[in-house]
């Protein structure tokens, strides 16, 4: 019988009256490597990559960790949003700051004493619960962990560093970093109502604080990609750089889309009997957002993103349309988390055009304080669509207050429009840095 020989020429042989051909050669794949995968190909990428996810996803569990544990010590929601906003508010304030000192004397030197601050006013908190401390404790600890840096955006300017000059490459890195909070957010809540459901209320918090450290100090430990630290005198504030006012007044829209639909969402929920499904619900709609993004980072961008700004918006506002329509119209919950899912397609395209725009208008020294000013924006909108959210539930109803979401993206769609047409035709998506 013919045996193989180590050549790759096929081999010819006769069965019966049939001519057969084999080919012993080895088989090899002409086809280019994904986006994704030339994208975690480049040196030292995985590795802060892991670190960053690991520390990235606690952010989607402290929030629902405390609220677990402060109402089910207290047995008051009113205690336990007071103290979860305090957070919010001190995050707003400390983190630009946090940032700045990021920038100035490098990542590593700042990220890794400030996660730790954060991480002791965690177990601070979970302490002054467990052990039954006055009130003003609860609010002044959970303050602490304002100094948590924001990782997300420390991982963007790694990736702008790394990929300096290549706009394709950095918007697909920037797609899935959107991806990645998509998923954090997704998976977070879910992973804290699951450990202080099955072991203990404190549960939650501790993994998280553990986690943040963690991933934290993995992050930091890979220098290789580090960007730089430029020593120069004082880099302009970014919050002055043309063109970046109106950005963050569409971060500030964006975060009242956000927090409003979370608000409504769990009323709605809760009116239909159904309080418990509200979680699921609202996962649908960051999965859409994470498979969409993944989606976009894949594809070319064409034309500036000043250009594609508008469009995005305008496309994330006629989807909001859906969830309204589905909650008036059926009163179905499970239409609504079917109308979320296809109303998150538009969040991450949104969001990383946003990202893209902030980054190119943000001076160059500066560009964790420009990414964080983004976030501070989005975090102060979801404050306000929060309140405004819940006023109209309680006073209005329900599906009324999914109205909130298509406002807040129709505003964001005024601002991107109007900052378009005042900006000059030949700097559309020029760079500052």
């Amino acid at each position: 019988m013919p045996q193989p020989t180590p050549h790759t020429a096929p081999l010819f042989t006769v069965t019966a009256d049939t001519l057969v051909a084999v080919d012993f050669g080895p088989r090899t794949r002409d086809r280019p490597p994904g986006p994704y995968r030339r994208l975690l190909a480049t040196r030292g990428a995985r590795a802060f990559t892991f670190g960053n996810l690991l520390a990235r996803l606690p952010m989607g569990m402290f929030s629902v960790s405390a609220v677990v544990m402060v109402s089910g010590a207290r047995g008051s929601y009113a205690l336990a949003g007071a103290v979860t906003a305090t957070g919010l508010a001190a995050t707003a304030v400390v983190a630009p700051w946090t940032a700045r000192l990021v920038d100035r004397y490098g990542q590593a030197r700042i990220a890794v004493p400030a996660t730790v601050i954060a991480a002791l006013g965690s177990l601070a908190l979970l302490l002054c619960v467990h052990f039954g401390a006055p009130a003003w404790t609860l609010f002044a600890s959970y303050a602490a962990t304002a100094t948590t840096p924001n990782i997300g955006g420390m991982s963007r300017a790694r990736w702008a560093h790394l990929l300096k000059g290549d706009d394709g490459a950095l918007h697909t890195a920037n797609s899935f970093e959107q991806a990645a909070d998509e998923l954090c957010f997704m998976l977070g809540p879910v992973l804290a109502a699951f450990l202080c459901g099955t072991f203990f209320p404190e549960a939650g918090t501790l993994v998280g604080a553990v986690l943040l450290l963690a991933g934290m100090l993995v992050f930091a430990a890979q220098r290789s990609t580090e960007p730089p630290v430029r020593r120069q005198a004082r880099a302009r504030s970014p919050f002055r750089a043309p063109g970046m006012p109106p950005l963050l007044a569409v971060c500030l829209a964006m975060g009242a889309v956000f927090g409003s639909m979370e608000v409504v969402t769990i009323a709605f929920a809760d009116a239909q009997g159904h309080r418990s499904a509200a979680g699921l619900v609202l996962a649908l709609q960051a999965a859409g957002s994470c498979g969409a993004g993944l989606l976009y980072g894949a594809l070319e961008p064409s034309g500036p993103a000043d250009a594609r700004l508008p469009w995005c918006i305008a496309a994330m506002t006629t989807l909001l349309t859906l969830p309204l329509l589905a909650a008036a119209l059926t009163g179905s919950l499970l239409l609504l988390a079917g109308a979320l899912l296809v109303a998150g397609m538009a969040t991450a395209p949104t969001m990383v055009t946003t990202m893209t725009l902030v980054q190119r208008r943000t001076p160059e020294g500066s560009l964790n304080e420009g990414m964080t000013l983004a976030v501070t924006g989005l975090l102060g909108g979801i404050a306000c669509g929060s309140a405004t959210g819940g006023r109209l539930v309680d006073h209005v109803a329900p599906t009324a207050g999914f109205g909130v979401p298509v406002t807040a993206a129709a505003a964001a769609l005024l601002i991107a429009l109007a900052h378009q047409i005042l900006m000059a035709p030949d700097s559309n998506s020029r760079p500052i840095h």
